[in-house]
């Protein structure tokens, strides 16, 4: 019999399972909420009747929601916010938690900069005819030399009944456990007419054999980089650090002077946060001499929009494409950054290069005292 006026057509439960709507989570879902589906019916005459647990609305407000997915207006709901903030939170907690405990783990071996640490030699390796590559081992396998960017170290020998000092920056870094690696040029005797002897501590150097020991100090500096953009630099080692901002970065090296500029060319290029640029002009006298040559040369082709490399030669070869001689005002102009606030340059090198190329002539350009830091 068809249905009369007003009747309601029942269907089977199988067919209404069909039929319903793809089932919503309330607001109240989950922490005593209806999962999946309609709430109960209420017996006629009864009204609509919500969880207990949710407090009775205004009047005229519907006391239930109606099923629907969850959208834009269930997430402004601010326990649900709350909840997604704290787990984001957890997860970043945890997160700062397991690199911090990592950083535990690595010992640092330079725990003070007073204290004299004897390291073993472990390699030797000829780089070019008075280049060679040395390699300490440190305590453990564990352990990191714990040395800040900007910063170098002091080794120390006796020599002939004298106590030698020489700083050295590393070219190895804390991401590097187990081993300290440093890049040194040896001075040998009777070949710089103004210097027979030679270089005392280089040439001591030299003659180790694997196993031998020198004793280590540091940290040593007055220049702190704090990345991206971001020095402290002390005027002098007892000096509290002033704090410096710096976009571009200018450098002039000579020869082993290239090593403190590595240390931060590696740590700001291996950083894509650190947008800090980098300019360098590197001195040597002879196209041999060019230290490092292949790793800066990869660094300027990688990151050829943050870092540019110049050279100029004291004796350069046929068809040298790069400079020639001292550095010149003209040279500084065409490829450093200007002076300026985010400018800052860095110098190191041979007293020559130092004081008649480098410091007259970016004073000569109006570089300011605070522009410039000298290793």
């Amino acid at each position: 019999m068809p249905p009369g006026p007003g009747a309601r057509q029942v269907r089977s439960p199988s067919h209404a399972r069909k039929n319903l709507p793809t089932p919503r989570l309330g607001p109240g879902a989950g922490v005593g909420g209806h999962l999946g589906g309609r709430p109960p019916r209420a017996a006629a005459g009864q009204g609509t009747r919500c969880p207990a647990r949710r407090p009775a609305p205004p009047a005229g407000v519907p006391t239930c929601p109606r099923g629907s997915a969850v959208g834009p207006a269930e997430l402004q709901d601010p326990s649900l916010l709350l909840a997604v903030a704290v787990i984001g939170l957890t997860v970043l907690l945890l997160a700062l938690k397991n690199m911090n405990s990592r950083r535990k783990q690595l010992a640092v071996t330079l725990q003070n900069p007073e204290t004299k640490y004897p390291l073993p030699l472990i390699e030797k390796e000829q780089i070019t005819h008075n280049t060679r590559r040395f390699r300490f081992a440190l305590p453990s396998t564990e352990h990191v030399l714990g040395l800040p960017i900007g910063n170098y170290v002091h080794l120390l020998a006796n020599i002939d009944g004298v106590l030698v000092i020489r700083a050295y920056t590393p070219v190895s870094s804390d991401d590097d456990q187990g081993f300290v690696d440093f890049i040194i040029k040896i001075y040998f005797k009777n070949v710089h007419p103004n210097y027979p002897e030679g270089g005392k501590m280089s040439q001591y150097l030299d003659n180790m054999k694997i196993g031998d020991t020198i004793l280590f100090r540091g940290p040593t500096g007055r220049l702190f980089y704090h990345g991206p953009g971001r020095f402290s630099v002390k005027a002098y080692k007892t000096s509290k650090p002033e704090e410096k901002r710096a976009s571009h970065l200018g450098m002039i090296a000579g020869g082993t002077g290239i090593t403190p500029m590595l240390q931060l060319i590696r740590h700001i290029t291996k950083n894509p946060r650190d947008k800090t640029r980098i300019s360098l002009i590197f001195a040597n006298q002879t196209e041999d001499d060019i230290l490092m040559r292949s790793e800066l040369e990869e660094v300027a082709t990688t990151h050829s929009e943050q870092f540019s490399l110049w050279y100029t030669l004291d004796r350069p070869p046929f068809g040298w494409t790069y400079s020639s001689g001292f550095v010149t005002a003209d040279m500084i102009q065409e490829h450093l950054p200007a002076p300026g606030k985010s400018t800052f340059i860095l110098v190191c090198g041979p007293p020559p290069l130092i004081q008649t190329a480098a410091h007259p002539n970016l004073e000569k350009l109006g570089y300011t005292k605070d522009m410039i830091f000298t290793y």
